[in-house]
């Protein structure tokens, strides 16, 4: 059967067909569609495959370590910056092993679309050495699911997939097969507790199987040599691979790489046929480095850390061809004289009336500093509000606003969104109250996580019972609705609020408008439906 897929589609609907038994996630561009893929998927519903959303990463990994652990197959999905919250648990399973396969899939972000940094995937692959795939295409992303599983079960180790923005959200025919069953439960017998004296055995395990992981990827289908000739040698690297056809066709000296530990014995291969290697790979110089130490300082290699390829940013054909010499391919020529047009909170949303009290209030105070956090309401850095002062991590505004404040900054001021709290925000604010800090943590809920398309919010009407459970005053928790008619009296709240010296929480209270108005056509729907 022949489907139009996304690559995140691709990898749902292969992880499906590979005997599934769950997927734990939370939300992050680009690779939110994954999990809502199989959470629409008739057969997902019909096996009941686990698909709901986790809190953050961390909690979605170690979840998915336990089904692994009673024998099941589950994958783990998040965009890379995710990778940094659950490291704890991705690293030392592959200390543990696993049981049923295990796919930890990271969607990587070359030019920060929609992200903080640049940060690479494959250095976490090979931190805690395990093997990883690199699809250069849908069809190799579906493919790749089954043989991801098997190796992993194979191995009895985690498996880490990455991919980039380009493919995840860039659709091709995928020729897709027949679904397997999935993994009877079969819990694991092997101990999997990492007290020094076992750990020490599994590490030496793990060290003992790298051997295993290399034969695998020497032979792996994914990794195959095309055309002979001239004096480049191109190593291309999962999407990099689509590029230098691009530009080159079949003339390209050519090593496809989309399996990793590198296949070292095809790579000296290589370096024999020709004169010099240029290394092409979307992220950072991962290869190019490793390259360098296999083949010596003598050897000439080109890519990002020479500037032969841009060494930030997300790779194109054009880079190729100039790496290579060819002329550009590019029909049109790039825009010029375009106005600056950054992304505003939608007309009508929440969160512009969280700012529009809020920048009332700190024009008062010239020492006042409000730390942001990630989600829509990050936009409130931009005009017309430029309130915030910070945007680092998940969950930092928190934790910043009560180191400032530890260090005698007043006011100073979090803001945070409801998703985001529940993510990383909570243990923060039990660090605050337990030291009655004096800052002021503005939860803006809009009953979602607006930012990645509407997602549910783990914490969906829990937030005053969790603070409270935290340790809150009473006193000082607030919740308001943001709505025009309501700034002059959030506004007054907030400046008594600031006035307290201890920890104050705001929650600023109303659906996102566009789930609002999802919410509402699907009544309507359901409405017509029951007549």
């Amino acid at each position: 059967m022949k489907q139009l897929l996304l690559g995140d589609e691709a990898i749902a609907l292969g992880a499906i067909h590979a005997g599934l038994s769950g997927v734990y996630a939370y939300p992050g561009t680009p690779s939110t569609e994954i999990t809502e893929y199989i959470q629409h998927s008739p057969l997902a519903k019909e096996r009941k495959i686990h698909s709901r959303w986790c809190t953050n990463e961390k909690t979605a990994m170690e979840a998915a370590l336990g089904m692994s652990y009673a024998g099941k197959r589950a994958l783990v999905c998040m965009k890379h910056v995710g990778m940094n919250v659950c490291a704890d648990a991705f690293v030392n399973s592959a200390i543990t092993g696993v049981n049923g396969g295990l796919v930890v899939l990271a969607a990587d972000d070359p030019s920060m679309h929609s992200s903080q940094n640049e940060q690479d995937s494959r250095f976490y692959g090979k931190f805690a050495l395990i093997p990883i795939f690199e699809p250069s295409n849908q069809q190799e992303a579906y493919d790749m699911m089954g043989q991801a599983f098997d190796l992993s079960e194979r191995l009895k180790e985690p498996v880490l997939l990455r991919i980039v923005t380009r493919l995840a959200h860039s659709r091709a025919a995928v020729v897709t097969g027949e679904a397997r069953g999935e993994n009877s439960m079969n819990p694991s017998t092997d101990q999997w507790v990492l007290l020094p004296g076992i750990a020490r055995k599994k590490y030496a395990a793990l060290l003992q199987k790298q051997s295993l992981m290399a034969e695998a990827a020497a032979a792996s289908p994914f990794n195959r040599r095309e055309g002979r000739g001239g004096t480049m040698g191109i190593i291309a690297c999962g999407i990099g691979y689509n590029y230098v056809k691009e530009v080159m066709g079949d003339e390209a000296h050519l090593l496809k790489i989309s399996q990793y530990p590198l296949p070292e014995t095809a790579i000296r291969e290589l370096a024999a046929e020709v004169d010099t290697i240029l290394v092409v790979e979307d992220g950072q110089p991962v290869v190019e480095q490793e390259v360098k130490a296999l083949l010596g300082a003598g050897y000439p290699i080109q890519g990002r850390l020479t500037g032969a390829l841009p060494r930030t940013g997300e790779l194109r054909p054009d880079d190729v061809a100039a790496a290579v010499g060819k002329p550009s391919a590019r029909v049109y020529d790039e825009a010029r004289n375009l106005a600056n047009r950054p992304p505003q909170l939608c007309q009508g949303c929440g969160h512009r009336d969280v700012y529009g009290a809020l920048v009332k209030i700190i024009e008062e105070y010239p020492d006042a500093r409000v730390f942001g956090d990630i989600g829509c309401y990050t936009l409130g850095a931009l005009p017309p509000f430029k309130a915030l002062a910070s945007c680092v991590d998940m969950g930092a505004s928190i934790t910043m606003a009560k180191g400032a404040a530890d260090a005698g900054l007043r006011p100073s001021i979090a803001v945070i969104g409801d998703s985001t709290f529940t993510h990383s925000g909570m243990t923060g604010l039990l660090d605050a109250i337990n030291e009655n800090a004096p800052i002021t943590v503005i939860i803006s809920d809009n009953l979602t996580t607006g930012m990645t398309g509407g997602q549910d919010s783990a914490g969906l009407n829990k937030y005053e019972a969790i603070c409270l459970g935290l340790g809150m005053d009473p006193a000082h928790l607030h919740v308001v609705t943001p709505l025009p008619k309501n700034i002059p009296a959030i506004a007054q709240l907030i400046r008594d609020e600031l006035a307290y010296e201890g920890v104050s929480v705001i929650i600023p209270r109303r659906e996102c408008i566009q789930t609002a108005a999802r919410h509402a056509r699907e009544a309507k729907k359901a409405q017509e439906e029951r007549k």
